[in-house]
């Protein structure tokens, strides 16, 4: 619990932040009164959940179903040795509450799918998708669009990877960029690829600037845009995401999925 006779967003733990002509004490507020669902808390959730708690924003949920495995380890920095075999979010909230007990920590111990995204997602301002799987993903699009909630979006393939914000009013969605979901096995996974350990850092933390970002109202958010990375040659571009007249979930002439 944090000082009763200060408020949480003056702490003095956030003075670096403060001291930003550009944040100050205005936008520290806006964190603290934040809610941020991070979906997924593995290679990409780990470190966004971690510098966002630190952060100080108010309410930070975290969605996930799965156990702390060895190879997670060297990636997902938010579980050692200790947890393996443990449910990751019993972890993750011990690890979140050593970082910043003034943030509260929401758990959701389920796999976000078309059935539950919308009633999970409607609780939050924005989703930060930290996902590894193609169905979740388009269920936290089209909650997020039906919803007016924007997502930050991120994904990390053996060397490179990439960031964007969806599904924010007049801006595209995912499915803008990616129209339909591949079908199953057709995308190789993480698992089956392999990934360099720190890119899903550097991916995670590239989100989670983006959420700060929205919330405070600073600089320029990555709407429209995809980021791109490569890690062999450090190189960095972007490709512009126009809006898709003819999609099926934002365009103009779109039935919104009703997620039921």
């Amino acid at each position: 619990m944090g000082d009763v006779h200060k408020p949480s967003f003056r702490h003095p733990r956030y003075a670096r932040q403060h001291a930003l002509r550009e944040f100050g004490v205005r936008a520290q507020e806006k964190l603290c009164l934040a809610r941020v669902l991070v979906v997924g808390a593995g290679g990409l959730g780990s470190p966004a959940a971690m510098y966002l708690a630190a952060a100080g924003v108010g309410t930070l949920g975290l969605a996930d179903d799965d156990i702390v495995d060895e190879s997670n380890l060297h990636r997902q920095l938010m579980y050692g040795l200790r947890d393996v075999g443990n449910n990751k979010l019993h972890a993750a909230i011990a690890r979140l509450s050593d970082i910043n007990p003034l943030v509260n920590v929401v758990l959701h111990h389920e796999r976000i799918t078309g059935q539950n995204a919308r009633d999970i997602i409607a609780h939050y301002d924005i989703v930060l998708d930290g996902t590894d799987n193609f169905p979740a993903r388009y269920a936290i699009n089209d909650a997020c669009v039906a919803l007016g909630v924007p997502f930050v979006y991120g994904s990390v393939a053996r060397f490179e990877g990439q960031v964007s914000i969806f599904a924010v009013p007049g801006g595209p969605c995912y499915r803008c960029l990616f129209a339909t979901e591949p079908e199953e096995g057709t995308v190789p996974t993480c698992a089956e690829d392999g990934v360099l350990g720190v890119l899903p850092g550097l991916v995670g933390l590239h989100q989670s600037t983006e959420v700060i970002k929205w919330i405070a109202s600073l600089g320029r958010p990555l709407v429209g845009r995809l980021l791109l990375m490569d890690l062999l040659d450090h190189s960095t571009h972007e490709v512009t995401i126009a809006n898709d007249p003819d999609c099926v979930t934002c365009g103009p002439n779109a039935a919104l999925p009703t997620l039921d």
